[in-house]
């Protein structure tokens, strides 16, 4: 393909070596394909990028009444990291008021990266909430070349094109970080997220903030990368104490890793809040239960996965209602609708600090 036309049913059937009556065949679910057929004109829509005219008219005649909430991690993260748990909730309460399934898709490797496409490309689904987007993440380009309606949580950066709901990283870190500082903490460290992703640098940029609001140095001395897991947490806090055994806050940006902090602290001897006092991110059921009890940025996440619900389906109508006034039934290599088929919408959700014993 060269310059920026969208590929067509025919430029699809010529790189498959196939008719394009195969092609609409394979797009609309027909069994009156060979595999092997089936497989190359997969793989020409995927390496074209092709968004199917079916996909507008689906929008407007076939609707599958089915979303995906697409998880790019596994399943040993799905399942210790409340804040998946939260946000399924909340996902899943805003679709029960409607008739829409929900498909929870991990996404792994190449492999299941190929079958969300192919889920897209086949009009199995009628838009993708997309969850843990990472820097070098190619779903959420993938998908807005396709046209599919979808929704972040969180943004890829500052410049997001697409919809997303996210939390005030930046405001809630910065609000922990003033507490410490305010409680007459000096030496207040941080474990980051991991920093190709927003919601690592946004927390990080928060923890400057709060310095630099009270006139102090920020040293990267006292910054340790994390990765948002309990493991990680222990092995961030050790290595700060080796470079800067006077440390006497730790700002984790999640509660899982302050879950670590809080557990390697206590092994080395480090009274807490006595010696060091630990804030982690999110308020999850996790942060009621330590001992002593976290003091933490609460996030409304499962209203975050509510707030992704309802504008997923407004955009899915949005596309419906596009199609509709655009005629996609005539014509198979026609344009394709624009993921929504209106203005995307962008929302972020405010934070709170809530205090308990361990600052």
């Amino acid at each position: 393909m060269t310059g920026n036309r969208r590929p067509t049913i025919k430029t699809v059937a010529a790189r498959a070596g196939v008719g394009r009556t195969t092609v609409s065949r394979v797009v609309n679910g027909s069994d009156l394909v060979s595999a092997d057929a089936r497989a190359r004109v997969l793989a020409a829509i995927k390496e074209l990028n092709y968004v199917p005219n079916s996909v507008a008219r689906g929008l407007v005649t076939n609707r599958t009444n089915a979303v995906a909430l697409v998880i790019p991690e596994s399943e040993s993260r799905l399942g210790s990291e409340p804040f998946f748990a939260a946000l399924i909730r909340g996902v899943g309460g805003a679709l029960a008021e409607t008739r829409t399934q929900l498909q929870l898709m991990l996404v792994r490797d190449q492999s299941e990266r190929d079958q969300l496409t192919e889920s897209v490309a086949t009009r199995r689904v009628d838009g993708v909430l997309l969850v843990s987007v990472h820097a070098d993440d190619r779903l959420p380009g993938i998908l807005e070349e396709m046209g599919l309606p979808t929704v972040l949580a969180g943004r890829r950066d500052e410049r997001e094109r697409l919809s997303y709901v996210d939390s005030d990283n930046v405001g809630g870190a910065t609000e922990a970080v003033r507490h410490l500082l305010g409680s007459g903490r000096t030496r207040v460290a941080t474990i980051t997220g991991p920093l190709d992703m927003d919601v690592g640098r946004s927390r990080l940029a928060g923890w400057r903030a709060a310095h630099e609001e009270a006139g102090l140095p920020a040293p990267e001395l006292l910054v340790e990368n994390g990765d948002f897991t309990e493991e990680g947490g222990g092995r961030a806090v050790r290595s700060l104490l080796e470079r800067a055994p006077d440390l006497d806050a730790v700002f984790a940006a999640s509660d899982l890793m302050a879950v670590g902090a809080l557990a390697e602290l206590r092994r080395l001897g480090r009274r807490v809040p006595g010696d060091v006092a630990v804030v982690g991110f999110e308020d999850s059921v996790l942060a009621r239960h330590t001992n002593p009890p976290l003091t933490t940025v609460r996030q409304p996440v499962e209203e975050l996965g509510r707030t992704m619900a309802r504008i997923l389906l407004a955009e899915i109508a949005g596309a419906e209602a596009a199609g509709a006034a655009e005629g996609v039934g005539a014509g198979a290599g026609g344009p394709a609708v624009s993921g929504g088929g209106g203005e995307r919408e962008q929302v972020t959700l405010p934070t709170e600090l809530v205090v308990r014993e361990s600052s």
